[in-house]
């Protein structure tokens, strides 16, 4: 596993598995299935940092997650989002979205979040992981 996730993401979220480029992170927040793909460069903020052939990688995984995500979770819907104003680390959001969410139609940020319990919190890890392997 990386080591070099920033200190933030290591108090919101989990780790479920290495892609080649990319650490794939549970965010803690029961709310919305809502995974981060974090890549494994030093010093990387924005995707012009990564050289070319990372760059191509990067979408590749992101496609990659985002179908798992819509299999996983039956959405038809997903936010992709790269922002990094808090978190300034390199980090692609993939929250599976639906109308009757509670944010619906708006941003997930719009609503405190609601972390998950011990037990769902492994259940959604290994419902996530296990497509991984």
């Amino acid at each position: 596993m990386y080591k070099k996730v920033n200190k933030n993401f290591l108090k919101t979220s989990y780790f479920i598995y290495d892609l080649k480029l990319c650490v794939v992170r549970l965010i803690d927040n029961k709310k919305f299935p809502w995974i981060i793909l974090i890549p494994k460069r030093k010093g990387i903020k924005d995707i012009t940092d990564l050289n070319l052939k990372d760059q191509i990688l990067l979408m590749k995984e992101i496609v990659y997650c985002s179908k798992l995500m819509k299999k996983i979770f039956k959405t038809s819907k997903l936010n992709v989002e790269k922002i990094g104003n808090i978190v300034p680390q390199l980090h692609i959001h993939i929250i599976a979205r639906y109308k009757n969410d509670s944010s619906w139609p708006l941003s997930v940020w719009v609503v405190k979040e609601k972390i998950y319990s011990k037990l769902n919190l492994k259940k959604v890890i290994n419902k996530i992981g296990k497509v991984f392997k």
